[in-house]
């Protein structure tokens, strides 16, 4: 806890300022956009109309999750326009900027132009998803787009995760099949009021935490920069939750689910977790607890599909929390039943690098439990409903 502590005090007063600041613009952003979307749903034919495989009964605009789109990338424009500033103007940047900020502009200065890249990838995903809320689209078309785009930034910055394999051509292929993964877990995740926002700001949150507190670097500094694009989606999310909370008055859409997973894919590839020095390799093994939940919510739903011989990609009524909601749970208890899974998996993640082999398998032990409690409390109850 001492060393917890010491790596927060490390960021200083400004440094936190700035994460809350980050937070507030991107939830101020993303308040003002979904409203817009909301009020011209029908004028941009962005209503969910219910079905069979839905949960609600009347129609629901959609497209919410341009707001969260939006709301980052107000916070890395405003973020460039001060950087800009800041080489027009240096002595005024001498003067009025603290010397901890003005120590960081270099690395940032060296990191705008992977930052645009990944917001150009995840605009993209964005408006993939867009139009598949407007016009519905092939699957085939959208998992090729996703693939070619998760291969651009894989290869394109190196971007490469953290698994110790010695293969050179297996990493960057593992972590494209990350990133497509997690673009179409949180997207399978979309089902209920509030369910995949609110997962993902858990993640965000508790990863958030994670990297103020793991330094990385010959400097062992915390990992600011990546905390700052986990913080900016989490204020995104914050304030789409404002008007996706039950009962929803607008949905996340695909543009919103295809953003999210894409942006906590690329943040955790992006975060350092072995600690500066590179003393706690089992670490890498956070974002397997951070995004347990979702993983398997989107394994035991394809599971499920090709056990009853459809397609994978076929919507229906069989995800985590459908199926809570069969076993007699309220649609808002098994959203809280999810957000609290996702807690207790995703603080396994603060532990996994300040602990020891031992610990780590301890705590790669509790994530598997609670994992396999949910499949036994499921298998159990279907028998004796």
């Amino acid at each position: 806890m001492r060393r917890l502590i010491g790596n927060w005090m490390m960021i200083g007063v400004i440094g936190w300022v700035c994460c809350l600041g980050v937070v507030a613009i991107s939830c101020a952003i993303s308040l003002v956009v979904v409203r817009w979307v909301k009020l011209n749903a029908v004028r941009l034919n962005l209503i969910d109309l219910p079905n069979e495989r839905k949960v609600h009964t009347t129609p629901i605009p959609r497209g919410g999750g341009l707001g969260i789109w939006v709301g980052v990338l107000f916070v890395f424009l405003l973020g460039t326009c001060g950087l800009y500033a800041a080489s027009i103007f240096p002595a005024l940047a001498q003067q009025f900027l603290p010397v901890s900020i003005q120590e960081m502009l270099p690395g940032l200065w060296s990191k705008l132009g992977s930052i645009w890249l990944l917001l150009a990838g995840g605009s993209t995903v964005a408006i993939l998803g867009l139009l598949d809320d407007r016009f519905g689209l092939d699957w085939r078309v959208r998992i090729s787009i996703e693939f070619g785009v998760a291969a651009a930034i894989v290869y394109g910055l190196n971007l490469h995760l953290t698994a110790y394999i010695d293969v050179p051509w297996l990493t960057p292929v593992l972590s494209i099949l990350w990133i497509v993964m997690l673009i179409n877990s949180f997207n399978m995740l979309d089902n209920m009021d509030a369910l995949s926002a609110g997962v993902a700001a858990i993640i965000c949150a508790v990863l958030a935490l994670m990297l103020l507190s793991t330094p990385e670097g010959a400097q062992g500094k915390p990992q600011l920069f990546v905390a700052i694009m986990v913080l900016a989606l989490l204020g995104g999310l914050l304030g789409f939750l404002k008007h996706n909370w039950p009962p929803a008055t607008i949905f996340m859409g695909d543009s919103g689910s295809y953003f999210v997973g894409y942006w906590i894919a690329v943040s955790s590839l992006l975060s350092t977790y072995a600690g500066s020095k590179g003393e706690t390799p089992h670490a890498v093994a956070a974002p397997l607890c951070l995004l347990a939940i979702p993983i398997y919510d989107t394994f035991s739903v394809i599971y499920i599909r090709l056990r009853e011989g459809r397609s994978p990609f076929q919507a229906d009524k069989k995800h985590f929390s459908h199926r809570l909601v069969e076993l007699g749970m309220t649609k808002r208890q098994a959203v809280s039943t999810i957000y609290l899974a996702t807690v207790t998996c995703s603080l396994g993640a603060l532990i996994l690098p300040r602990t020891d082999w031992i610990g780590a398998g301890l705590v790669l032990l509790i994530v598997l439990a609670m994992l396999g409690l949910i499949i036994v409390l499921e298998s159990f109850t279907k028998k004796t409903g």
